[in-house]
This record gives C-alpha cells, structure tokens and sequence, in this order.
C-alpha cells in the first residue's frame, strides 16, 4: 500500500485514485473508505465511482469542477481515511450445488490439487470471501481469500457458453458467472441466485467491499430455490459482518 494515493488523469472525464500496487485488504478498506466518504458526502461534478482492486476510477463533469479542485477535494478525504471507522461490511450467503451437472470441472479441480471432491467443497465453503470489485459482466464478482488448497489453472479452452451462476476458479481466484457468457474458469458448481436483475431498481445483487459465504445445497434444494426465486418468494440471506472478535 502507497502512504499517499496517486492521483492519475484518465481521460477528460475522470481521474484514477490509486491506493496501493497489491491486491490485499488494507488497499481496499482505503477504497472502500473514500466510497464511503463520497457517497455521504457527495462532491459536486462526480458523476460515478468504480473501485478496482487497488483504485478508485473517479468520473467527473469538468465543467462543474476541474481535474486540480477534483484532486484536492479527494486528497482532503484522503488525509482523514485513518480516523473513518468504516460500517461493519454485509455478508451474503450464496446457496450452491457442487458438482455433476452444476460443477463439470470439480473432479479436475479434486485431482489437481490431490483432494477428494468433498474436501474441495469443504475448502471452497470455510471461507468468507471479500468482494473486491465487479467486471467482466454486470455483476461479476472478483473475490480474494481463497485457499491456496484449490488454486487451479483456467481451462485451455474456454467454453463459448456458461450458465449464468456458475461458479469458477482461475488460478487463486474464485467467482461467480451473473449472466450466460464466454468464459475459461474451472466450473465446481452453479447457484441459482439472480446475481444481475435488470428488473430490479439495483440490478446487481453484490457490492464490492462487502463479502460472500458459499453454502453447500443439493440438487433438490437447487431446484426449490430456483422455483422460489423465479416466483419472489425468496430473498437472499445477508446479514452484518461483526468485526469487534
């Protein structure tokens, strides 16, 4: 992590807040932060926020406010970060069935890294996983903290086509596939979440800076979720992380 943030033009329109060269937690609590700032706090001319693993893409209208006011205000957050006591972050609970038709490539995933199926599913679920940004797709989810245990390389081919709620790993990373779509993750198993709903008025069900919990189902309880997703009567499982322990 940098000790100061450098402040980076990306064009006429934005400005690029980079925090840090890693991909670790305390680099995202930094964007998470001035997120958090700048959503209670709005700057007049900014216009959208993305964070990324180690910045924050700032867009802006320079006729409201230029590049060098944009780059003061933010440095004035950027002075007080290490006083914000950030809201405890919100884990969502993503039911998935592992394996067989959800999870093509569990079995590769087990022989690769010399486990049974079960530990690998065992693995994959003990963790609570931060959501560091969003891309790819609406609504794709790039999450750290996965075990070294199952780090898996991505396929050599990819496949043209993945169902949407698949969810993969690439290398030493896992995520969750939101919509029908190319891709080369190793599929160990699929959710029937609607990660991306442009129904609804926030489309995207996860939220870079908040955390996912993988919960294990079978294919009759995958099927029920389903069923009860697609007529409402189901809705997500969340609740607050508790940091204080």
């Amino acid at each position: 992590m940098y000790q100061q943030a450098r402040y980076l033009p990306a064009g006429d329109k934005s400005l690029v807040v980079e925090f840090g060269n890693e991909i670790s937690e305390a680099v995202n609590g930094k964007i998470r932060g001035m997120m958090v700032v700048l959503e209670e706090n709005p700057v007049e001319g900014i216009t959208e926020l993305v964070p990324t693993y180690r910045s924050l893409a700032v867009y802006y209208e320079p006729l409201v406010i230029s590049y060098d006011d944009l780059c003061l205000a933010l440095g004035s957050i950027e002075e007080k970060l290490g006083m914000l006591v950030l809201p405890n972050p919100k884990i969502v609970e993503i039911p998935t069935a592992y394996g067989a038709e959800f999870g093509p490539d569990i079995e590769f995933v087990a022989r690769h890294n010399q486990l049974s199926v079960e530990e690998v599913i065992a693995i994959h679920t003990e963790t609570e996983y931060l959501i560091y940004m969003l891309g790819f797709t609406p609504g794709f989810t790039y999450l750290g903290g996965m075990s070294e245990k199952i780090v898996t390389p991505r396929l050599k081919i990819p496949r043209t086509t993945i169902p949407k709620g698949s969810v993969g790993i690439a290398g030493a990373q896992t995520g969750i596939y939101p919509i029908d779509s190319p891709g080369g993750w190793q599929l160990i198993g699929r959710t029937p979440l609607l990660l991306y709903d442009p129904s609804q008025d926030i489309p995207v069900l996860l939220q870079a800076g908040d955390y996912v919990r993988f919960v294990p189902i079978n294919a009759s309880q995958y099927h029920l979720l389903e069923s009860q997703i697609r007529s409402g009567e189901y809705r997500p499982v969340t609740y607050e992380m508790d940091r204080r322990g």
